[in-house]
């Protein structure tokens, strides 16, 4: 018998470069900056943390095993496909997402300007309503790598309850 409900906890961490080549995007809204998070898709690093968040609320392995990052076709993908398929895969196991919790740790950008429109564009996405997605900010008070504006990181949590 499968349980009710599940948690599932995802974390990503992206480099954070200046590079105006590139869009900062965070949970699909893209961030007017000077800076950009660094990776193989978009590098939508909330997005990535909030996809394996909801795999493994279902047991199933993280974004990695679904969209490498040595396949040189899914470079600069909108990562916005990523979490499609994680919400298909959740549905396939029929469950469903109660909520979404998720910290951005990070010295920049400042989130809080931001934080009304990332909710706005993972409610989109998820098909979820807002007051259901939690988008949170810290910062490390300058301590390690993070501290020194190098990276960003993000820690989502998830919990998904049985269709009946």
């Amino acid at each position: 018998m499968h349980p009710k409900f599940r948690i599932g906890n995802g974390i990503d961490f992206h480099k954070l470069e200046k590079n105006l080549e590139r869009p900062l995007i965070l949970g699909g809204y893209k961030i007017e900056s000077e800076y950009a998070l660094i990776g193989h898709s978009d590098a939508d690093i909330l997005i990535h943390a909030i996809s394996d968040a909801i795999l493994g609320s279902v047991g199933l392995a993280d974004i990695g095993s679904y969209f490498p990052d040595t396949d040189v076709n899914l470079k600069n993908m909108d990562s916005s496909i990523i979490l499609k398929k994680a919400i298909s895969l959740l549905k396939e196991k029929n469950y469903k997402i109660l909520n979404i919790d998720n910290t951005i740790v990070c010295e920049r950008p400042k989130i809080s300007p931001h934080r009304e429109k990332i909710i706005e564009s993972l409610s989109f996405f998820m098909n979820l309503p807002k007051d259901c997605i939690g988008v949170k900010a810290t910062t490390t008070e300058k301590m390690g790598s993070l501290g020194r504006e190098e990276g960003v990181a993000v820690f989502s949590t998830v919990m998904v309850e049985l269709v009946s």
